[in-house]
């Protein structure tokens, strides 16, 4: 059977991004971004692209296969949101304030 985007629902968890099959739930392919808490994911045709650490990924929407990779250099390591996507650019902005909260307890 062929999937179509639709029958796709894809997620970030910790440092991992997820495809599940919407109808049966069954998981369909996992990739290991880098070292983070928090990955963003948005998903656009035939790509997925996540955020993790402040780097940027690309996948393959079918196989979860890394396409390409850039680290963003000197914007350090904050969440990234996606400008399609407002439900993830709230929560993304609740985590880091979390984070940055807890870096300024754990300096005083």
């Amino acid at each position: 059977m062929s999937r179509t985007a639709k029958d796709q629902l894809i997620i970030g968890v910790g440092s991992h991004v997820v495809c599940i099959d919407s109808q049966r739930g069954d998981e369909l392919w996992r990739t290991k971004l880098r070292s983070s808490s928090f990955a963003t994911v948005s998903h656009v045709g035939k790509h997925v692209y996540a955020g993790a650490s402040g780097e940027l990924f690309c996948l393959d929407a079918r196989t979860g296969e890394i396409l390409w990779h850039n680290k963003l250099k000197g914007l350090g390591m904050g969440v990234i949101t996606f400008a399609s996507d407002s439900s993830a650019a709230a929560l993304a902005s609740a985590v880091q304030a979390q984070q940055t909260a807890a870096v300024v307890a754990a300096t005083v």
